[in-house]
């Protein structure tokens, strides 16, 4: 059996919308061993999830999280829009993988934490972003789980990896090869990818022994993981 992190990327999208309350407990139920959610802040600084920087692709509103207060949002989205606090305690002691989103400041960083502490959830709670973000994160906590994301072929350099001090690198999972995986383990770090939807190329990557695989289709990838050949409906 693969002992590979099955992480549910915004939840169970092809379920529930994207990023909600149902999305999250969805994927817990489906076998994720992690989520992963995306935050961004609102207007008056709360941290809610949401990807986009608008409400238009997914509540039909073409209006800018940042200008909305957080009880704005809640009342255009009849409390679809969850806090990140609300999100994690609707996921329990499970593992969340934040995705900080947008432009990641100090007050970001700060609220964010803030509400992970307040929450009791430091010890389950992982960061994603690119290197300007956990720059931040780090900059704020020592202590911080981060998985850098990574985007190209060439390796991040070393004073960034020295200054970040990652505990895993986050790939696209194309990006990936046997060469490539190699590389990453030689070098101390833990094999995240994301986000493959089809049973070819999650059973390329269990192949590959990544660490980790972020998807949309969680209870496909548990089911591979665990023997089973599962449909992808």
């Amino acid at each position: 059996m693969q002992t590979v992190t099955a992480v549910a990327h915004r939840g169970d999208p092809y379920r529930f919308r994207e990023n909600t309350i149902d999305s999250l407990r969805s994927a817990l139920d489906r076998g994720a061993d992690a989520v992963e959610l995306d935050v961004r802040l609102t207007r008056d600084g709360v941290p809610v999830l949401l990807h986009d920087d608008t409400l238009l692709r997914l509540w039909e509103l073409d209006r800018p999280l940042g200008t909305l207060s957080a009880e704005e949002v809640r009342g255009l989205t009849a409390g679809g829009v969850p806090t990140l606090a609300e999100a994690l305690a609707a996921t329990g002691g499970s593992r969340v993988m934040v995705d900080l989103c947008g432009r990641v400041d100090g007050r970001m960083v700060d609220r964010v934490m803030d509400a992970v502490r307040q929450s009791g959830a430091d010890e389950r709670v992982y960061y994603c972003a690119g290197p300007e973000a956990m720059l931040a994160v780090r900059a704020a906590d020592p202590a911080a789980e981060i998985a850098l994301t990574w985007t190209t072929l060439a390796p991040p350099r070393p004073a960034l990896l020295a200054a970040i001090r990652p505990r895993w690198l986050n790939y696209r999972f194309s990006l990936l090869s046997r060469e490539l995986a190699a590389r990453v383990r030689r070098d101390g770090y833990l094999l995240s990818v994301w986000t493959p939807d089809t049973r070819r190329s999650m059973s390329r990557l269990l192949d590959l022994s990544v660490d980790s695989i972020t998807t949309n289709r969680v209870d496909v990838l548990h089911a591979l993981r665990n023997g089973g050949s599962p449909g992808l409906r």
